[in-house]
């Protein structure tokens, strides 16, 4: 059966901050351990007031430290932002402390605008380094050669699973390439998933990691005890995608009864357009989303993103995916 995970957005909100939102993320997870998901994500984003999981590694830490056995990593971190050596160290310290927990997902993009990417210290020119860097990557998780000249220690033979992440055809080649598990990012750009998903089991080659491809999709879940209440809720996340239409990213939002007076026709076609693979409503309604969604991807495995304002309601909806989905399994028994 297809598994469930999380993505978490790690969110400041109007009412909670940067440690607060954190506390947050790792209560999260700990309900969510006890409700069966697999695992746990957040994701490296710069220069967003509205986002506190910068420092992933960091985030992952205080995640795992409250957590036994859901699986926690990063979906994913930026690699062109960093040396390889780098995150070889952050991770395989995470895998150290939290053994066979851990997993590194990495992706291309940037992640942020020009001024942040200088201010990283990335060069915005030269060639695309990524495949090289993911070989650069698994090197290092390897056990240690002798007189190996440079070792990122302690990841030395913790072989921490790489993902490769993506919303383009790009990610999906590399990542049947060289092997590896591929999560498609069609919470926000869905327009290539079954173009991605076809190139990725169509071209995968089995490695040392994995015989055979396993692809994570990806999705926006808002659920509630109501048709009407998820949709309500839904707001803020739709708040949040045109604050990046306007160029006024900022702090999440509380939701709002009338969204069309908020957004513009053109923003709504905007924000509508990267959120069509949203799934919003009740535990009834989600369970037939989850259905439809898996028969169409054949996904592997879910990556669900419930951008929701409010904590409580956020957990609600999450203990609600999971039953939802539970329903699918025993209606499939």
């Amino acid at each position: 059966m297809t598994a469930l995970s999380i993505l978490d957005l790690v969110r400041v909100t109007e009412t909670t901050d940067a440690k607060g939102a954190i506390d947050n993320a790792r209560d999260l997870a700990v309900h969510a351990e006890r409700w069966g998901y697999e695992r746990f994500w957040a994701a490296e984003h710069h220069n967003m007031v509205g986002i506190a999981s910068a420092a992933t590694s960091i985030v992952l830490a205080h995640v795992a430290a409250g957590t036994k056995r859901i699986r926690v990593g990063s979906g994913g971190v930026m690699l062109p932002n960093h040396a390889p050596i780098v995150i070889a160290e952050q991770f395989g310290t995470l895998a150290t402390l939290f053994p066979g927990r851990i997993d590194l997902g990495v992706g291309r993009a940037p992640g942020t605008d020009q001024h942040t990417a200088r201010a990283l210290r990335r060069s915005l020119e030269g060639g695309d380094d990524f495949p090289q860097d993911v070989l650069e990557l698994q090197a290092y998780f390897r056990a240690a050669r002798p007189n190996q000249a440079v070792q990122a220690v302690p990841a030395a033979g913790t072989n921490v699973p790489i993902w490769i992440l993506g919303s383009s055809t790009y990610g999906a080649q590399l990542a049947a390439e060289l092997g590896l598990p591929y999560a498609f990012a069609s919470h926000f750009a869905p327009g290539m998933l079954m173009s991605a998903l076809g190139i990725y089991r169509s071209r995968f080659k089995p490695s040392e990691q994995l015989a055979r491809p396993h692809a994570a999709v990806g999705v926006n879940i808002i659920a509630a005890d109501t048709d009407a209440e998820a949709r309500r809720l839904a707001t803020t996340q739709q708040m949040s995608f045109v604050g990046m239409f306007r160029g006024t990213r900022g702090l999440s939002q509380p939701p709002i009864d009338d969204i069309d007076s908020f957004w513009s026709p053109v923003e709504k076609a905007q924000a509508m357009s990267m959120l069509s693979r949203s799934i919003v409503g009740s535990r009834e309604t989600v369970r037939a989303g989850i259905a439809d969604l898996v028969a169409e991807t054949q996904a592997d495995e879910l990556m669900i993103v419930s951008d929701i304002y409010d904590h409580a309601a956020r957990l609600r909806s999450y203990e609600l995916i999971a039953e939802a989905a539970a329903d699918r399994r025993d209606l499939a028994a």
